[in-house]
Order: structure tokens, then sequence, then C-alpha cells
């Protein structure tokens, strides 16, 4: 590996994803995030709520382009905060159809079971 580059703890770095510097602070987030993901009992839950925190106030200041949007891509974790961050404006835009249609098939049915009163989620 090249001095300097960044290295991911144990992650395939095989594809390398040049980003622009603006980005390194949110790519190094992500990774972290990613790891805590992979290992979710090695981190508290406080721990691991202050590191998507972070994130989400990284991604708060960036806007989207093609270099944010293949960093999303290779951080499945990331994606999800920044899909959580912009939900009210674009939905589960970044979800894969077939998670998205069951998430909302799901909710649906939860909704219709409380309105029916039964009080109980349906079985999935």
């Amino acid at each position: 590996m090249p001095r300097g580059a960044p290295s991911w703890g144990g992650m395939d770095t095989s594809h390398v994803l040049v980003l622009p510097q603006r980005l390194k602070a949110v790519a190094e987030s992500a990774a972290l995030l990613q790891r805590l993901e992979a290992q979710p009992l090695q981190v508290s839950p406080a721990q691991y709520r202050l590191v998507v925190q972070q994130l989400q106030r990284q991604l708060a200041d960036v806007a989207m382009d093609d270099a944010l949007d293949k960093l999303l891509q290779a951080f499945p974790a990331a994606s999800m905060v920044y899909e959580n961050l912009h939900y009210e404006q674009a939905g589960l835009c970044r979800a894969p159809l077939e998670r998205s249609l069951n998430a909302e098939m799901a909710a649906s049915a939860l909704l219709k079971a409380i309105q029916l009163g039964a009080g109980k989620p349906p079985l999935a």
C-alpha cells in the first residue's frame, strides 16, 4: 500500500476510491461506522451514537455529487445515515427497491393493525 494511503481496518481496499479533500473526514467517519456495524458488540451504544451523530453533522454540510454518491455506495452504513437525514425530501432514495417496498408494506400493515385496535403488530 502506498505511504499515506488510508487503511480501513481490514476492509477490502482493492477498489480505490479517490475523493476530493472536502470528503476526507466524511470518509473516515463512514469507514469507522462501517467497522462498528461489522462488530456491534465491540462498542457501547453511546460510542456508536457519537459516531453516527458526527457523521450526520458532516453529511449535513456536503451537497450530493458523484464523489459523495460513490462514497455512500462504498459504505452502506453511511448511506443509511444519509438516507435518514434526507428522508423528508426523498424517502428511501438510496435503499434497494425491494427493501424499500418491504419496509413500506410492513409499515402499512402495522398502521392497519393499530387502526383495527389489534394492539399487536402483524407477524412478518
